[in-house]
């Protein structure tokens, strides 16, 4: 495969930025090699600045449900944008994306447009210290809610230690307000909260964590952090960013039959627009300013272009039977995918949910954890992530990462695809 150019572009790019990109995954660490610089995106494809062509199951990393350019997304970022890009005021755009989102999504009453999913936490958090009073936060080691500092944090050393910073520059003050607990683990949860009782403000979790593998969760479990939060007088917020309106319009809370207190949202809601909001009943949303004390604000927030973009991709979520083709899509692949190499006998499995999917070189039938992860399996991953590649298959570069699948993929597509895979797993363990 020729790569001359992304090289060239990379090399570049290293004396303008950290690493040579403004995001660190995109750098291709994990897997070796160059970064592929992308020139073009066009339904279920990618096409690099060396012309190379891939299916690509990346979709900007979640957002892109409807595939890449979509003519109706298109046209309503045209359209928004030739009459102005930003007004720093109110526009009735704002309005109409969130009456179709409030319409459609029966766990929440108000919302509040931000412009990144981490910004989307980060103002959620905040507005539940304030609406509580109380300062702590607990997290689940696995999940991954942005680069907000105070949830930057790795497990103390023992159920009743505070997290510590993963992150240079975070201090460890704001790290010692947040108490990282494992996933699926109820007995930890019940040491933390007779600890710490009335100190903790939120319980945030990702419902289906999907930035460390894909965690899936038991819904007893998500049912259970449900019942202590009603019960201790503790928030309870489902970091959606990358489940909501992917697994359905009301994400996993819909999936699962769970309503937590607060939402954050991004990714699908901007139509591949940088967005990002957070949501919950009127009750708590009327503490934000300026109706309220919790103060916070975003220039951007509420950008026309975005409000039009969303507002075009979520119509199409909104068809009958949008999500139910997802799924189908997806089963095909997996269980085409499963069968093919059952022959094989090798530790390979492809978890998924809904429209999202990951690939583990591992033989255990769940993984509910992080420390559940083989870590050494991931040195399998890199020649995989190589081998397709090379075939036209283009898949987030880090064994961590989940995959999607968009409405533009195809069954010639995902038949590709899976031959691509299938002869991927086979070279990776010369069967």
């Amino acid at each position: 495969m020729n790569t001359i150019l992304s090289k060239k572009l990379f090399e570049k790019a290293r004396t303008f930025f950290p690493g040579g990109v403004n995001s660190p995954v995109r750098a291709f660490k994990s897997v070796g090699g160059t970064p592929l610089f992308m020139a073009k995106g066009e339904g279920a494809y990618l096409t690099d600045e060396d012309g190379n062509t891939f299916i690509d199951y990346c979709c900007s990393w979640g957002p892109l449900i409807l595939g890449h350019a979509n003519p109706k997304v298109v046209r309503a970022i045209s359209e928004t944008a030739a009459l102005g890009t930003s007004f720093g005021t109110p526009t009735k755009l704002e309005n109409q994306l969130a009456e179709l989102i409030l319409s459609n999504h029966s766990r929440i009453e108000k919302m509040r447009f931000v412009s990144s999913g981490t910004e989307a936490v980060m103002s959620a958090i905040r507005l539940a210290r304030g609406y509580t009073g109380k300062d702590k936060v607990i997290k689940f080691e696995g999940c991954y809610h942005g680069h907000v500092d105070s949830l930057l944090v790795k497990a103390g050393s023992g159920l009743a230690t505070l997290g510590t910073s993963t992150s240079a520059g975070v201090p460890e003050a704001y790290a010692k307000e947040t108490i990282v607990l494992p996933l699926n683990d109820k007995a930890a949860l019940d040491e933390i909260l007779t600890t710490y009782h009335n100190q903790i403000a939120v319980i945030i979790i990702e419902p289906i964590p999907a930035n460390n593998g894909l965690l899936l969760q038991e819904g007893d479990f998500l049912r259970y952090l449900r019942e202590v939060c009603t019960r201790d007088g503790i928030l309870l917020m489902f970091d959606e960013v990358i489940s909501g309106f992917r697994v359905g319009f009301e994400g996993a809370a819909g999936y699962y039959d769970i309503t937590p207190d607060i939402f954050s949202f991004g990714k699908i809601i901007g139509g591949g627009m940088p967005v990002g909001a957070y949501a919950s009943r009127a009750e708590i949303m009327n503490h934000v300013a300026p109706e309220g004390p919790v103060y916070q604000a975003g220039t951007l927030s509420g950008n026309p272009v975005a409000m039009a973009a969303g507002l075009a991709q979520l119509n199409e979520c909104l068809r009958p039977g949008f999500y139910e083709e997802l799924k189908e899509k997806t089963d095909y692949m997996v269980n085409q995918v499963m069968a093919k190499l059952q022959p094989k006998n090798v530790p390979f499995r492809i978890f998924s949910v809904g429209s999202i999917f990951w690939i583990s070189f591992s033989d255990k039938k769940s993984i509910h954890r992080s420390d559940e992860i083989d870590a050494d399996s991931m040195s399998k991953f890199s020649p995989f992530h190589k081998h397709l590649l090379e075939r036209g298959i283009y898949l987030g570069p880090s064994g961590y990462e989940v995959g999607f699948i968009s409405s533009a993929h195809t069954i010639k597509d995902l038949d590709t695809t899976i031959d691509a895979m299938v002869s991927g797993v086979c070279e990776v363990f010369q069967v």
